[in-house]
């Protein structure tokens, strides 16, 4: 039993539409399985002398809508990545040109959180985003993640503040070997043997680099090292403390860690720096040829950025696979690498080059290499 469609022998009348039991039919039968498809054109049969059309809906029709949904979803995730390396590569020219004349990175670092907690809070004001419920419980742990936070964003500082752009982000291309050591140290979980393979080149690319660095120093390198530990302790630590049913979304989770990122470095900024925001320490840092205003502005843009482009980097994370996020940061690493390099005219040696060609290729790998399954080996083999 299936509806009909009655078409008259008039074409100007309307067709009704018939919904008709068997019994109407013909004891003729009608040639039709439960296997049988139905192109965009209806099928038409006989039957008692009336044509018969089959109102089942086609199914090219949701194919096209999935086509069509899968196509607006690749344009948005498109777009979400070019925004999130354009907000990079802003963020890293304004905040080195900021360093230069300010040498203050924990100062810096507590102003970039303070414009992240400003926006955090507005995007809550305005329910832009559900604000965060959590369990006392998970305080603990929530506070440990922000205490690596806090450490990572100042080291980096530290870093972008002793040597060029291009080196600190070469010299970053190391996480994945410390997400691999706090995997096997924290979660007790071993690599493949192709994630080790991969690791490879990352550590050898890195030391090339290193070694034929113009601008290298050795609080720079050791920063910017450092940072790659922190950072990475906190994904791991994240992954161990954040699961269940109570766990925070990754942008709520971010934000309260931004939040309480900026409470922390407050004092400490202050206790390594003192007080840096006086207009005579702004006129120190303008006497190198940049107006107060345009200061000003680059920090507070710097700020902007740092907070947009993680917070983007967080929405992608949803969006995606871990992997595929590890995919597009190995190639924001080679636009940020690449554009600073074009920015400040940063001479670059042949070997280095190469080095930080061959630390980004591993990066690479090991993003594939994560996608490698091993199969357990079978029961009684």
């Amino acid at each position: 039993m299936f509806p009909l469609t009655f078409v008259t022998s008039n074409p100007r009348l309307p067709s009704p539409f018939f919904v008709v039991k068997s019994t109407a039919l013909s004891r003729r039968s009608i040639p039709f399985s439960s296997s049988t498809s139905f192109p965009w054109r209806p099928n038409l049969y006989r039957s008692n002398g009336f044509k018969l059309k089959s109102a089942t809906a086609p199914e090219d029709v949701d194919g096209g809508d999935s086509k069509s949904e899968s196509l607006v979803k690749g344009l948005k995730l498109g777009g979400m990545f070019g925004v999130w390396y354009l907000l990079n590569i802003y963020y890293n020219i304004f905040n080195k040109q900021v360093l230069r004349v300010y040498p203050y990175p924990a100062t810096v670092t507590a102003f970039q959180l303070g414009c992240g907690t400003l926006m955090i809070a507005i995007l809550w004001l305005l329910k832009l985003h559900p604000r965060p419920k959590f369990a006392p419980s998970q305080f603990t742990a929530i506070a440990q993640l922000a205490a690596a936070h806090t450490l990572g964003n100042l080291l980096t500082n530290v870093s972008l503040g002793r040597v060029n752009v291009s080196f600190t982000h070469t010299i970053k291309a190391m996480e994945p070997f410390f997400t691999v050591l706090f995997s096997v140290l924290l979660l007790g979980e071993w690599p493949s043997l192709w994630i080790v393979c991969s690791l490879l080149p990352i550590v050898a690319g890195v030391s090339l680099a290193s070694f034929t660095e113009a601008s290298f120093n050795w609080i720079g390198f050791c920063s910017a090292m450092a940072s790659n530990v922190t950072n990475q302790s906190r994904n791991v630590l994240s992954k161990k403390f954040m699961v269940g049913k109570e766990a925070l979304d990754n942008i709520n989770l971010f934000s309260v860690i931004t939040i309480i990122s900026f409470v922390l470095l407050v004092p400490v900024a202050i206790i390594m720096d003192g007080f840096k925001l006086t207009p005579s320490q702004l006129q120190i840092a303008t006497s190198q040829g940049v107006s107060v205003k345009e200061f000003c502005v680059m920090s507070l843009l710097a700020g902007v950025c740092l907070h947009s482009y993680q917070q983007v980097s967080y929405m992608i994370l949803e969006m995606v696979s871990p992997v595929t996020h590890s995919v597009g940061n190995c190639v924001k690493r080679v636009v940020v690498i690449t554009s600073s390099i074009m920015f400040f005219q940063t001479p670059v040696s042949p070997l280095n080059a190469i080095g930080t060609a061959t630390a980004l290729a591993g990066v690479y790998l090991y993003s594939r290499a994560k996608r490698v399954k091993v199969k357990p080996n079978p029961k009684g083999c």
